[in-house]
C-alpha cells in the first residue's frame, strides 16, 4: 500500500482554500465594477427628480395641497407633530430666524410643516401651531395613507412610541426624522439642513436654494 504524505495533503488543502479565496475576491470585484459602471450610466438629475414624488395633503383651511400646488417656488419641508416638545418648535423657530436673516430674499421660498400625527393634529390645530412662529408657514396633514406616501417619497421615519411602555395604548410621543429637506422650484431635491449644523451653513444652503 502506498503511504500518503501528510504534508502533501495539507498543502493540497491549503491550495484549495487559496483558490476559493481568489475566486471569491474575483466575484466581489466583478460585482463592484458592474455596480460602478451601472451607476455611471444614471444621470445625477434622475436621483434628484425621483425624490419626493406626488402627494396630496390637507392645509389648515381644509383645502387640498399637492406637489403641483407647491411647484414653481422652492420650499423647505419639515416633518413633525404639534405636541413635539423640542425638535419641532426648535426647527421651525430656526427656519423663521434664518428667513429673517435673509431679508427680502427670505420670502423667495416657502416653509412647509407636515404633521405625522393625524390622530392628534387636525388641520385647524396645525394652522394655530404654525402661526406661533411669526412667519408664513404652510401647515399640512393627511390620513395614514396620504402620510405614508409622502414619508416614503421623502425617506422620512416616523413612529409612535408609548410614553409609558407599560401602557402601549396610552399617550405617546413620536420619534421622527429631524432633517429639513430643501426642494427646488421644479420639485427636485436640493439639499437638507441638519438639526445640529451651524446657521451659517444652513444660510448658505438656503441661498443656493433660491439662487
Amino acid at each position: 500500500m502506498t503511504e500518503i504524505d501528510p504534508a502533501a495533503t495539507t498543502s493540497l488543502k491549503n491550495l484549495r482554500v487559496l483558490l476559493w479565496i481568489v475566486a471569491g475576491l474575483a466575484a466581489v470585484i466583478g460585482l463592484l465594477l458592474y455596480a460602478g459602471s451601472a451607476q455611471k450610466n444614471i444621470p445625477a438629475s434622475d436621483y434628484a427628480s425621483a425624490f419626493g414624488g406626488p402627494f396630496e395633503l390637507t392645509a389648515a383651511d381644509g383645502s387640498k395641497v399637492t406637489d403641483k400646488t407647491l411647484a414653481g417656488k422652492p420650499y423647505a419641508i419639515f416633518f413633525g407633530f404639534t405636541r413635539c416638545p423640542d425638535v419641532c418648535p426648535t426647527s421651525l423657530a430656526r427656519m423663521a430666524r434664518l428667513r429673517q436673516q435673509l431679508g427680502d430674499e427670505g420670502m423667495k421660498f416657502n416653509i412647509v410643516f407636515v404633521s405625522v400625527d393625524p390622530e392628534q393634529d387636525k388641520p385647524s390645530d396645525i394652522g394655530s401651531y404654525v402661526e406661533l412662529f411669526g412667519t408664513p408657514i404652510i401647515g399640512l396633514t393627511g390620513d395614514d395613507t396620504q402620510l405614508a406616501q409622502i414619508k416614503k417619497g421623502y425617506g422620512v421615519y416616523a413612529k409612535q412610541v408609548p410614553i409609558n411602555p407599560a401602557q402601549p395604548q396610552g399617550d405617546y410621543t413620536i420619534d421622527h426624522t429631524a432633517a429639513i429637506y430643501l426642494i427646488g422650484a421644479k420639485g427636485e431635491f436640493v439639499s437638507t439642513i441638519d438639526y445640529h449644523e451651524a446657521d451659517s451653513v444652513a444660510l448658505d444652503k438656503l441661498r443656493r436654494l433660491i439662487a
